[in-house]
């Protein structure tokens, strides 16, 4: 039976391209069986009705990447009595975060016609960095039925459970033959989140890291490995630096490197 008294749910646009939102359209049946549940309260990418806050779950795409969005992204934490990220851009900055390691106005005036108008940050950040999150949800885009799960298990008032293993584990169990050890590729796999059923390594690429930096990831394990197979430290740093460089353990590693290969050349 429907709820009477459903939770309000709000889900709201930052800097991105509105993939993850997409996501749960993409639910469909799923979908069509959550709303019985719960109450859209703010969902532009599905309607233009909007009805007003205070918000039991506000679903948060996008990073920050102006001085506005950091001002309504207070607005809506204030609003919201739990709030989740989804998506590299949320939880990671998102490809946009490459700008945090170069000067952003070097490419404002390459870009733009007239860079006077422009108005924005040096840094693309992720939410978590701006308010409090609840619950952060990787991929881009993220899977739609671990969107599912999440939502779920708020109505629930339990803890989402969402896979901490890498994404070798989910090739292992496909029977996919290793693009690392068969090819000698570069391949993220063993330091980032499963989720995306090892899309890329089924079709003989290595893994993007499209999910982000699993749980504790070894990243210098990797990096050395790579290595020994006769990848240069600049390759190494490009490797790291995709759609989620700016996640900690991909930062961290990507900017060593960076300065071993400066240093050689020097």
């Amino acid at each position: 039976m429907p709820r009477e008294n459903k939770p309000k749910v709000a889900v709201w646009k930052f800097a991105s391209c509105d993939g993850c939102q997409l996501s749960l359209l993409d639910c469909e049946d799923e979908f069509l069986a959550l709303t019985q549940e719960i109450e859209i309260a703010n969902f532009p990418e599905a309607s233009r009705a909007v009805i007003e806050g205070p918000y039991d779950l506000s679903i948060v795409e996008g990073s920050i990447t102006t001085p506005h969005d950091a001002e309504r992204i207070q607005k809506v934490r204030q609003s919201s009595k739990f709030l989740i990220t989804i998506g590299a851009c949320a939880t990671a900055g998102g490809i946009q975060a490459l700008r945090n390691f170069k000067d952003v106005n070097e490419f404002i005036s390459i870009v733009y016609a007239t860079p006077a108008y422009i108005d924005t940050l040096q840094t693309s950040t992720p939410i978590s960095e701006h308010v409090k999150v609840d619950f952060e949800l990787r991929g881009c885009p993220i899977d739609k039925m671990q969107l599912i799960e999440v939502i779920s298990a708020f109505l629930k008032g339990r803890k989402p459970n969402t896979p901490a293993h890498s994404t070798c584990i989910e090739c292992k169990r496909r029977g996919t033959v290793c693009v690392m050890v068969a090819q000698g590729q570069m391949c993220l796999g063993p330091v980032t989140h499963a989720g995306c059923g090892a899309l890329c390594p089924t079709y003989n690429r290595g893994c993007y890291g499209c999910f982000g930096p699993k749980e504790t990831p070894n990243t210098s394990s990797l990096s050395s490995w790579l290595k020994k197979q006769g990848t240069e430290n600049e390759q190494i740093v490009r490797v790291f630096r995709g759609i989620n460089a700016y996640a900690e353990p991909f930062r961290k590693e990507s900017e060593l490197h960076e300065k071993e290969n400066k240093n050689h050349k020097g």
